[in-house]
């Protein structure tokens, strides 16, 4: 079933607008309503990181521990955390260079080192407790590692971006196949009901026992099926309405808001009111829905970013804060270099952390994210970066 389209867009919400966002400041979020006759909500004035109200973050440099036997981490493109406060980490022991996983060359060209298995958990204090995956893994192992997702049962999914992947899996913790969605190798476009393209993120709705998949990367939707059977349930695009694979060009600030998504759709939550999250990463904007696909409202995050050739925008994932209210949305931006934090409730932006560099608190590539119970933020790094950090809060919510 589809979702609703949501009608067209205020006047307000057009080129002048748009030509308004786009020489705003980088951190400025526009926020739109579903309705086609709904005025453009004010914009809170943002607040610096450390103000009243604003969350801080700094950065745990002791975190996580030295990883055992040589091992070492290729691209880290997923990161999530479980009920016990484990965190799971997922990365792309293909990326490493010969010298980096010096150890496992024929013949050997160093003592170190040698690639994780792709799925690592950790326990809070950064230590390893339980690894598997990789290459050569099981009947059917993803050339280009993801995203991972923990779900209210403790599986653990796995989404894959390789040109051959196009298939979503779940798992035990134990690293035991449950569930394969997809078929490598075959994509149907974005209203094929059985096939993939190459799934960016996951979310698990446990109220409904349903998996939601932004399927991004190729695709240009949302796609849910039963999290049990696999079956497909419904999927949408951009507003709500059938997703298109037209080629909708470069990403232009000063043009209207697209009315499809971009590849990649990135990634996709869920908050506690049961509204859908979706990361239109190189439109530079959250969409918010119900959860049958009705569109509710949109927020341009630093409109005015661009990117270099096809990797750019600056809505690379989304999570929200653990305290009872969910007061804060965090969102990498791979592109500047940095986490943005906003408001839950209007998606206007009250602080951010990081910058680009090489030092701890630095990013160079950030790509996901996830939240503990004790608020602490961790951060996975693709490119050449590849690595974790994590953030402890500073005088905010617990």
């Amino acid at each position: 079933m589809m979702g609703t389209n949501a009608g067209p867009l205020h006047a307000a919400d057009g080129r002048a607008a748009a030509l308004r966002r786009a020489t705003r400041a980088a951190a400025v979020i526009a926020v739109m309503s579903a309705g086609p006759a709904a005025a453009q909500l004010p914009l809170p004035a943002p607040l610096a990181s450390g103000q009243a109200g604003a969350p801080r973050y700094v950065a745990d440099p002791s975190w996580p521990k030295p990883l055992p036997g040589k091992w070492i981490l290729g691209q880290v493109s997923g990161i999530a955390v479980d009920a016990r406060d484990h965190v799971w980490v997922l990365h792309r022991p293909r990326t490493l260079t010969e010298r980096e996983a010096g150890a496992v060359q024929q013949p050997p060209l160093s003592e170190c080192c040698v690639p994780a298995p792709s799925v690592l958990e950790l326990d809070p204090d950064g230590n390893v407790v339980r690894a598997w995956g990789g290459p050569g893994y099981g009947a059917f192992w993803p050339a280009s590692e993801h995203t991972i997702y923990v779900d209210y049962q403790g599986n653990v999914w796995i989404g894959s971006n390789g040109r051959g992947d196009q298939v979503v899996q779940k798992y035990t913790p134990d690293g035991a196949l449950l569930l394969q969605i997809g078929r490598p190798g075959e994509t149907g476009g974005s209203n094929d009901t059985l096939l993939l393209g190459q799934p960016a993120g996951i979310t698990v709705d446990s109220a409904a026992n349903e998996v939601y998949v932004a399927d991004g990367y190729g695709n240009r939707r949302v796609i849910v099926f039963d999290a049990t059977t696999g079956s497909y349930r419904r999927h949408w695009g951009a507003y709500g309405g059938r997703p298109s694979d037209e080629d909708l060009g470069a990403y232009d600030p000063a043009a209207p808001p697209a009315r499809q998504f971009r590849s990649p759709v990135h990634g996709v939550r869920i908050d506690r009111d049961g509204l859908v999250y979706v990361a239109d990463r190189t439109n530079d904007r959250i969409q918010v829905f119900q959860k049958t696909g009705e569109f509710v409202r949109e927020a341009f995050v630093a409109p005015a970013t661009i990117g270099v050739g096809s990797v750019g925008g600056s809505v690379w994932d989304i999570a929200f804060s653990r305290d009872p209210e969910q007061r804060y949305v965090f969102v990498p931006d791979g592109t500047g270099l940095k986490v943005r934090v906003l408001s839950r409730a209007t998606l206007a932006p009250v602080a951010e952390f990081g910058r680009g560099g090489r030092a701890p608190g630095h990013f160079g590539w950030v790509h996901n994210l996830a939240v503990d119970s004790r608020g602490n933020v961790y951060t996975s790094e693709v490119d050449i970066y590849k690595r974790i950090q994590k953030f402890r809060p500073e005088g905010v919510f617990r």
